[in-house]
């Protein structure tokens, strides 16, 4: 996967899904109602990623469906976990990736990175809970999404939720927010009048962040200007996983939206139609979901 994509767990180890009992009937509160219908879905950008599948440009027509506006926040992940005891794959399997500027000098030193992104430390004991590793605290991020989630943790959220995560084809069509084949979910001008409009590196990747757009982790939630359905956060800030399979041969789960690490010299998965994929078990600090629900 590209440099800031959550590489893969590639674990020995296997983790069975922590059943977390019936779905309860959550309905649509608190969701955006759409309308579905017939949009034109992917890219045929030069600048995109062919061997990414990101087109050809096709009408795709969804159902009408409810999204969240929001990314599952740290304080509504910590609901669900006080209400059921669930475990996360990062806590069973006793480690998890994250950026290795956020990890301390001394517990870098001996936290292993894959050769082909030496940006990434797999931390031993971090978790949702403590993201940069042991003694790490979400002290001022209740409102930042939850990371360090896998799919499998998604869709078990989803189950106690009464919710199911969105399909791509309606991630797209949310994230668009009625905007016909715009790059972003404000429109084709990245930063507008010089404004940012999501949460992604800027600098020089991965030594120098400048934090312009005024983060350098995660951002809250409902930071910037939502799209025009009123959905925050769909460039940038975290990874979201999707329902659908990426790639069924390789056993791995699509993901949309880029992250606070992608940068445009190398990675400009924020786009819209941009999309990339990692195996259900996998997870990091870059990586979170939404959820959705039938109409």
């Amino acid at each position: 996967m590209p440099d800031c994509c959550p590489p893969s767990r590639h674990s020995s180890q296997s983790s069975a899904v922590q059943q977390v009992g019936p779905a309860r009937t959550a309905g649509t509160d608190g969701l955006v109602v759409l309308p579905g219908g017939t949009f034109r879905m992917g890219t045929d950008d030069k600048d995109g990623f062919p061997e990414d599948h990101e087109g050809p440009v096709r009408a795709v027509t969804v159902e009408p469906f409810a999204i969240d506006p929001y990314c599952v926040s740290n304080a509504r992940f910590a609901e669900f976990v006080d209400a059921t005891g669930y475990r996360t794959e990062s806590e069973r399997f006793g480690w998890t990736y994250v950026f290795a500027k956020f990890v301390p000098a001394e517990l870098r030193k001996r936290s292993p990175r894959p050769e082909q992104a030496p940006w990434w430390c797999g931390v031993a004991g971090a978790y949702w809970r403590e993201p940069e590793g042991p003694g790490s605290t979400l002290d001022g991020r209740g409102d930042h999404p939850v990371v360090h989630v896998s799919w499998n943790d998604a869709m078990a959220y989803c189950a106690w939720a009464g919710r199911r995560l969105p399909t791509e084809a309606e991630w797209e069509y949310a994230a668009r927010g009625g905007l016909d084949q715009a790059r972003y979910p404000w429109g084709d001008e990245l930063t507008p009048d010089g404004e940012h409009r999501c949460n992604i590196w800027q600098g020089r990747f991965p030594v120098h962040n400048t934090e312009e757009d005024g983060y350098v982790g995660t951002a809250p939630v409902d930071a910037f200007k939502p799209n025009g359905f009123g959905l925050y956060n769909m460039s940038g800030n975290v990874w979201e996983w999707c329902a659908d399979w990426f790639d069924p041969a390789r056993a791995s789960r699509s993901m949309r939206g880029g992250s606070y690490l992608c940068h445009d010299s190398y990675c400009n998965r924020y786009r819209i139609a941009a999309r990339t994929a990692n195996t259900p078990d996998s997870a990091s600090g870059n990586l979170g979901f939404r959820t959705a629900a039938d109409r």
